[in-house]
């Protein structure tokens, strides 16, 4: 898979969360990707619905949670529905987080032994790419797959990701928005939605790496943390906050749209979002 097939900009949203039309109406509006978030269940039938729903766009998986869904069973669902819709799915993959996964354990070894399962079925490296935070995890996405899905990060570890990555990798990484110019609107919007992050170690660690202390990163979280990790205000500060992870190095982000009406806010981004395409 190319990496313009997932244009500049997607729409991360929990697996369930895409109905037909609005996948449609996304595509029309120009995002490139519609990230399946929220660990989807590894027969990927999500994917392969909202692509048999729309004609362009790219489906990926952000991610499929190696501890709960086997990489057989992965690697058959990848195949059925690459040849279905050739170069249409990225295949996400992920350790998740050890407060969630009850497996959790070895993190790294686990991943490897996946990929390399995945490598015995057949599915291409430049067909899947990994979560990753830290360097180590973002060195074993360079090597074994198309490159990284951060999640939570500031644009500070997006420049970072970039310089272990390399130039070639693909480095996608998911911002949410609250489109209101009020901030403390804005961050009272957010803050049910985000505050549960604040309460798993894999993200905190990191977000201390990039100058987050621990009044930023204590529940509820401060408004540094929500004006760092949301993207908010009206629609130009919006779009800006988010190029800045393009700035950084990114070659793709994907919004996490925190608003009641998600898809109003997509909509009404789209005009902006494309000029910084």
């Amino acid at each position: 898979m190319a990496f313009e097939e997932l244009g500049r900009f997607g729409v991360w949203r929990p697996f369930g969360g895409f109905g037909s039309e609005d996948a449609r109406e996304l595509e029309a509006l120009g995002y490139g990707t519609l990230w399946l978030g929220s660990s989807p269940p590894g027969d990927l039938v999500a994917a392969e619905e909202l692509l048999a729903a729309t004609e362009t766009i790219t489906v990926a998986s952000s991610i499929v949670n190696i501890w709960s869904e086997p990489a057989a069973k992965v690697a058959e669902s990848f195949h059925r529905i690459e040849a279905r819709f050739p170069g249409r799915f990225l295949l996400g993959i992920g350790a998740g987080h050890p407060e969630i996964a009850a497996a959790y354990k070895k993190p790294y070894d686990a991943l490897v032994e996946y990929l390399d399962a995945l490598d015995e079925a057949g599915v291409p490296a430049e067909a899947r790419a990994l979560a990753a935070l830290g360097p180590r995890v973002l060195k074993l996405a360079e090597r074994r797959s198309a490159g990284a899905l951060p999640y939570l990060v500031p644009a500070a570890h997006t420049a970072s990701a970039r310089e272990i990555l390399g130039d070639k990798a693909l480095l996608a990484t998911e911002h949410k928005v609250v489109l209101d110019a009020d901030p403390a609107r804005a961050r009272a919007t957010a803050r049910p939605r985000v505050d549960f992050y604040l309460g798993l170690q894999n993200y905190t660690a990191n977000l201390r790496k990039f100058g987050f202390t621990d009044e930023d990163l204590t529940k509820p979280g401060s408004d540094h943390f929500y004006d760092e990790l949301v993207a908010h205000g009206d629609a130009t500060a919006v779009v800006d906050h988010l190029a800045g992870h393009l700035r950084a190095g990114a070659d793709h982000v994907a919004l996490q749209v925190l608003d009641d009406d998600g898809q109003a806010t997509l909509r009404a981004l789209a005009p902006l979002l494309r000029e910084v395409a």
